[in-house]
């Protein structure tokens, strides 16, 4: 099996475990009694403790100068928190699990991305292509979780976890490391990257639509079954959700241009507004369902733009940090005003008002970057 290969069946891995995390914590928590605001508030505060996490296993990944032996070690954890993670049941365990979770689980997914864009480009193929496994692995493993626990109960989670950890630690000892720039690193070029107005904007367009993505994502589980439905429905959801980004990953090679990276942003944003406004009108949690096939214009197309433009404005040395920080704003920042205010907006108005809420933010984050793409798009970024 080729080095490319071997990346591919980590990234299903990989995801399956993300699918595990993201998708059914906040169905596991709802099973266990606990309301919208305390959902919110362990998911929220393992938002914040990414702002932390990510960037410091970036930056030792940069200084270190590999991402390889990083992802050992947080895999290996991830997998022991994570099986005791989905074994607990009392509120205090389970916000510091869920802690962990976040300070060792959620920097491997800029690392992965890292290592995916690194090693296409080492290797002369597209990112989709590996990518795409990925989008996979997460489509599955969330239409069989929601079987599993439907028919074995949410305490199977904690096996099953287990499990893909240890098959993900096995098949990540076999990957190659990424390409080691000859760059030296330094402060400077971080600071002035970080200090850019046009990074500045970019990030600030990146925040505003990221946040009604992880609110739909933090509470969609939470939602169908407010809304009657059952656990392997939630499973059906982020299985239609996710295996929909399949085709579009893979096709990331035609359609994905340098140089139309925010045109491009704005098209998904279009599709953000759309997605999220029908979902707010919705009663039967059959059609809110199949309204994630939305996600086949929304995620998949706004961050593997994202991911190709911070490329080419962020120093080639600083790659993985530059990852971290975008990951940083869609699963941390992001993450806790999602869960923090979308977790007490829920509680307090209901799922209508929240949907009518972030289609709003979605709207917003359309016309603004419009407004970038007309600033920006039209002239070639030097990194």
């Amino acid at each position: 099996m080729n080095s490319s290969n071997r990346l591919r069946t980590f990234n299903f891995l990989y995801f399956a475990l993300l699918a595990m995390f993201i998708s059914f914590l906040p169905v596991y928590l709802d099973a266990q009694g606990l309301p919208a605001t305390k959902i919110g508030l362990i998911i929220g505060t393992g938002g914040i403790i990414t702002i932390f996490s990510q960037p410091l296993w970036g930056m030792i990944s940069d200084r270190t100068k590999t991402i390889k032996k990083i992802m050992l070690l947080l895999l290996g954890c991830s997998t022991i928190i994570g099986y005791l993670l989905y074994a607990s049941n009392s509120f205090l365990v389970l916000l510091m699990f869920t802690m962990l979770m976040y300070f060792f689980l959620m920097p491997l997914d800029p690392l992965t991305e890292s290592l995916n864009f690194q090693t296409a480009e080492a290797n002369g193929v597209s990112y989709g292509s590996i990518r795409t496994f990925g989008a996979v692995g997460y489509a599955v493993m969330s239409l069989a979780v929601g079987y599993t626990i439907q028919y074995l109960g949410l305490n199977s989670l904690a096996l099953l976890f287990a499990a893909f950890g240890v098959i993900s630690v096995l098949i990540c000892f076999s990957l190659p490391d990424a390409p080691v720039t000859g760059k030296p690193i330094t402060l400077t070029s971080l600071k002035k990257f970080l200090s850019n107005k046009e990074t500045i904007w970019f990030l600030m367009l990146i925040f505003i639509i990221a946040v009604p993505q992880r609110i739909n994502d933090t509470f969609l589980g939470v939602y169908i079954r407010k809304l009657g439905g059952s656990p392997d429905l939630v499973g059906l959801a982020w299985f239609l959700a996710a295996g929909s980004e399949i085709l579009v990953f893979a096709l990331s090679f035609w359609w994905l241009r340098k140089g139309k990276e925010l045109a491009i942003i704005a098209f998904s944003a279009v599709f953000y507004f759309i997605r999220f406004f029908m979902s707010a009108w919705v009663t039967d949690p059959h059609v809110l369902v199949y309204l994630q096939l939305f996600q086949t214009f929304t995620f998949p197309i706004f961050y593997s733009a994202a991911i190709q433009y911070l490329y080419r404005i962020v120093p080639e040395e600083w790659r993985a940090t530059g990852q971290t920080v975008l990951a940083l704003l869609f699963f941390g920042v992001s993450g806790i005003v999602a869960s923090y205010i979308g977790g007490w907006f829920y509680e307090s108005f209901g799922g209508k008002p929240l949907y009518l809420w972030i289609s709003g933010m979605s709207f917003i984050g359309l016309l603004f970057s419009l407004i970038l793409s007309a600033i920006y798009g039209k002239r070639k970024m030097v990194s």
